[in-house]
């Protein structure tokens, strides 16, 4: 039985909470403080949910290995990487929702969790990384699944990536949380040029063991697409020795990846 509750860190009173028998809806009237909690409770650990947690932030199908999810409001620097009307206003709407066999047995793109925070645990796909550029929030590595491809210029929403702070050894890592089997990925690399530096080469590691190559142009608003990827059970990977283009600038990123395939036959 799901459950949403709202409260301050700071005091745990209550502003809103709603729970039902598959689903939660929680819209509430009042106004989001620094500090304040979304929690989500009532979860079956193994189970798939559809979460939508404003309504300026786009349904994400979730996998979760926990009864409980704590999900912390955004506010200040945290908030430059979302659309600057979530959570924003006096009237708000959360949805929880068991996910239906046929949404989740289906071929997608199994990266893309608008939902995902930088230390929330047990919620999958998520995203981490071994450096993100000075810490800030719209260059952390989550904002390499929310689901926005603006590539044109670098920043706050919708131009969020994830930035290597010049690191020649910088990986990003993406958790499935279980068994996937992909055979498409696509990565939209940042082009605020000249801003921008691009790579021309990296390499994908997976978790069964193998790696692979990827070569790469120096593109702008279409991604580059490798389809030559057939992994089956691959619980999660890595996308890492970056080497950048012979460009004057220090600054390549990642605004997106897309992992394209199933759940594990």
């Amino acid at each position: 039985m799901p459950k949403i509750e709202i409260y301050n860190d700071w005091d745990h009173v209550n502003k809103a909470e709603a729970a039902g028998e598959t689903q939660a809806v929680l819209a509430w009237d009042g106004e989001y403080r620094k500090g304040d909690i979304i929690e989500i409770s009532g979860l079956v650990p193994g189970s798939f949910y559809k979460v939508q947690i404003d309504a300026a932030i786009g349904e994400a199908l979730v996998f979760v290995k926990t009864e409980r999810v704590i999900y912390t409001v955004p506010f200040y620097e945290k908030k430059t990487s979302y659309n600057p009307l979530a959570f924003f206003g006096n009237r708000h709407y959360i949805l929880v929702r068991a996910a239906a066999p046929y949404e989740v047995n289906t071929y997608r793109n199994l990266a893309l969790n608008p939902f995902d925070q930088h230390d929330v645990e047990g919620v999958f796909p998520h995203a981490s990384a071994n450096v993100e550029t000075r810490g800030e929030a719209v260059f952390a590595a989550r904002n390499a699944i929310d689901g926005c491809v603006a590539t044109r210029s670098h920043g706050e929403w919708p131009y969020e990536s994830w930035g290597i702070n010049r690191q020649d050894d910088a990986e990003f890592r993406l958790d499935f949380g279980r068994p996937v089997d992909i055979d498409e990925i696509r990565l939209y690399t940042r082009a605020d040029f000249p801003h921008d530096n691009w790579w021309v080469r990296g390499k994908l590691a997976f978790s069964d063991g193998s790696e692979h190559v990827i070569e790469m142009d120096k593109h702008v608003d279409e991604p580059h697409v490798f389809r030559d990827i057939d992994r089956h059970a691959i619980e999660w990977l890595t996308l890492g020795e970056l080497i950048k283009a012979d460009d004057p600038s220090p600054f390549p990123a990642l605004t997106q990846i897309e992992v394209y395939g199933t759940e594990a036959r």
